[in-house]
C-alpha cells in the first residue's frame, strides 16, 4: 500500500460538500477571526516572558524575524487555501500535494498545535483575571489559581473559561463569530489605550543593553514568540464555513497577519521601553507595565482588553482543532464517529467536547512556558510542509486553477522552509523530546489504524 498516495482536489471538494457545515462567514469575519487568534497571549503574555528570558529589548527583532517566517508561510497558505477551500488547513494541503503519511503527520501536529496552544492561552487568560481581581482587592486562593508544579492544586479559572467556550462552540459558528467580532473590537481599543498611555513614559535607558542575551537570544525569542503568530492558519480551517472561500480566505490570512505584525512590533518596543525587561517575566506584563508607571486605571482597562483578547484566541484555537479533526475523520484517519455533526447546531459536537476536556486538563495542570514551547514545534513543522506543498503542486498541477497565486513562489516558499526550520533549531531540547514522543505515537496510530481505514485505502480495496 502506497503511504504517499495523494487525494485529488476534486475529491476533497466533493467530500466537503457532503459534510453539511453551514456557510456563514465572509471576508471581514475571516480577517477578524485571524486577528482574534493572533492578537492575544502573544502580545499580552508571551512578550514579557520572551523579553525577560530570551531577547531583552531585542524582542522587537524577534517579532520581526517571526513575522518574516510567518509571512512567507502565509503566502503559501493563501495559494493553497484558494485552491482547496476545505476544512483541515495544512493537513488538507499536504494530502493533495505531499501524500497521505505526510498529511497524517501534519494533521497530527496540528491537533497538538491547537490543543496545546489553547491550553497555553487559557493559562494566560487565568493570569490576567487573577491580576485584575487582585487590583480590586479580590484575592483568589493560590491553591485554585496555580498549577501543581508551582504549589497549587489546579488552575481553576483556566478550566472554567474552557468549559464556557466549549459550550459556545457546540452551539454554532455564527454565534462564535459574533462573539469574536465584539471581543476583537474591545481588545484592539485596549491595545490602542496601552500605546497611548505608555508611549510618553518610554525611557531609552531601558533599551540598554539592547542585546543582553546576544544575537542568539533574538533567535531564541523568535522561536518562542512565534506562538503569537499561529492564528492566521486558523483562518484556513474555516474554509468550508466561508461564503466565498476562493477570494475571502487569502484576504483573511494575509490581512490579519499584516495588521498584527505591526501591532506586535509597536507594543513590544513600548513595553520594554517603559519597564526593564528583567521585570517582565510574569503572566500579565502589559498591565504590569502600566501599574509600574502609576496608571492603575489604565492597567485595569488593558487587563479587561487582554481578557477579551485572550478569550478570542482560545475560542479560535479550539475551533481550529475541531475542524482539523473533522477533516482527518472524513478521510478515515481517525474514527468517523468522533466527528458526528449535531442535527440542530450543525457543529462537530463530539470532538468539540473532547477537545474541551483535554484543554481543561492541560491548562489546569501545566505551567505556561512548557506548553507554549510544545505548541510551537507542531506549528513550525506544519508551516514547512505547506511551503513545500505549494511548490509540489506547482510542478504536478501547473494548470490547476489558482484564484490566488503566491508571488515569487520559488523564492518565497523555500524562504518559508528556511526560516521555520531555523526557528525549530532554536527551540529547547525538551520540546524536541516531546515532539519526538508525539510523532512516535502518531506513527503507531497511522500504521495500526489510519493506513487501513483511510478513504483512499478503502476505495482501492473495492
Amino acid at each position: 500500500m502506497n503511504v504517499f498516495r495523494t487525494k485529488s482536489i476534486a475529491r476533497m471538494l466533493e467530500g466537503a460538500q457532503k459534510q453539511g457545515l453551514k456557510k456563514t462567514l465572509g471576508a471581514v469575519d475571516l480577517v477578524l477571526l485571524g486577528i482574534g487568534c493572533i492578537i492575544g497571549t502573544g502580545i499580552f503574555v508571551l512578550t514579557g516572558v520572551a523579553a525577560a528570558n530570551y531577547a531583552g529589548p531585542a524582542i522587537v527583532l524577534s517579532f520581526v524575524l517571526s513575522g518574516l517566517a510567518c509571512g512567507f508561510a502565509a503566502l503559501a497558505y493563501a495559494e493553497l487555501s484558494s485552491m482547496v477551500p476545505v476544512a483541515g488547513s495544512a493537513y488538507t494541503f499536504a494530502y493533495v500535494s505531499l501524500g497521505e503519511i505526510i498529511a497524517f503527520f501534519v494533521g497530527w501536529c496540528l491537533v497538538c498545535e491547537y490543543t496545546v496552544g489553547a491550553a497555553t492561552v487559557a493559562v494566560g487568560w487565568s493570569g490576567y483575571v487573577v491580576g485584575l481581581l487582585k487590583s480590586a482587592d479580590i484575592i483568589l486562593p493560590a491553591a485554585w489559581t496555580t498549577v501543581p508544579s508551582a504549589g497549587g492544586i489546579v488552575n481553576l479559572p483556566a478550566v472554567l473559561v474552557v468549559i464556557v467556550l466549549t459550550y459556545l462552540l457546540v452551539l454554532g459558528t455564527k454565534e462564535s463569530a459574533t462573539l469574536n467580532k465584539v471581543l476583537v473590537f474591545v481588545k484592539l481599543v485596549c491595545v490602542g489605550v496601552f500605546l497611548f498611555l505608555a508611549t510618553s513614559h518610554v525611557n531609552p535607558v531601558n533599551w540598554t543593553p539592547f542585546f543582553p542575551f546576544g544575537v542568539s537570544g533574538v533567535a531564541g525569542g523568535a522561536a518562542i514568540v512565534f506562538f503569537a503568530y499561529i492564528g492566521f492558519d486558523a483562518v484556513a480551517t474555516a474554509a468550508e464555513e466561508c461564503k466565498n472561500p476562493n477570494r475571502d480566505i487569502p484576504i483573511g490570512i494575509v490581512g490579519s497577519l499584516i495588521v498584527c505584525t505591526l501591532l506586535y512590533i509597536a507594543v513590544s518596543a513600548v513595553l520594554t521601553g517603559v519597564v526593564p525587561y528583567s521585570l517582565l517575566n510574569n503572566s500579565e506584563p502589559v498591565a504590569f507595565a502600566l501599574r509600574s508607571i502609576g496608571m492603575d486605571f489604565g492597567s485595569a482597562i488593558v487587563a479587561v482588553g487582554a481578557i477579551c483578547g485572550i478569550t478570542t484566541v482560545l475560542l479560535v484555537m479550539m475551533y481550529g482543532q475541531t475542524r482539523v479533526f473533522l477533516a482527518m475523520a472524513r478521510d478515515g484517519m481517525v474514527p468517523k464517529k468522533m466527528v458526528r455533526i449535531h442535527p440542530k447546531y450543525g457543529t462537530p459536537h463530539v470532538t468539540t467536547i473532547a477537545t474541551g476536556v483535554v484543554v481543561c486538563l492541560l491548562s489546569g495542570l501545566l505551567p505556561i512556558k512548557v506548553i507554549a514551547e510544545l505548541c510551537n514545534m507542531g506549528t513550525l513543522f506544519a508551516f514547512c510542509m505547506v511551503s513545500l506543498g505549494v511548490l509540489v503542486l506547482r510542478i504536478r498541477q501547473p494548470k490547476a486553477e489558482r484564484p490566488f497565486r503566491c508571488p515569487a513562489v520559488w523564492l518565497v516558499a523555500p524562504l518559508g522552509v528556511f526560516f521555520c526550520g531555523y526557528l525549530i533549531a532554536n527551540l529547547p531540547l525538551d520540546t524536541f523530546l516531546f515532539f519526538g514522543t508525539w510523532c512516535l505515537i502518531g506513527l503507531i496510530v497511522y500504521f495500526v489504524y489510519s493506513r487501513f481505514h483511510s478513504e483512499l485505502a478503502i476505495s482501492k480495496q473495492r
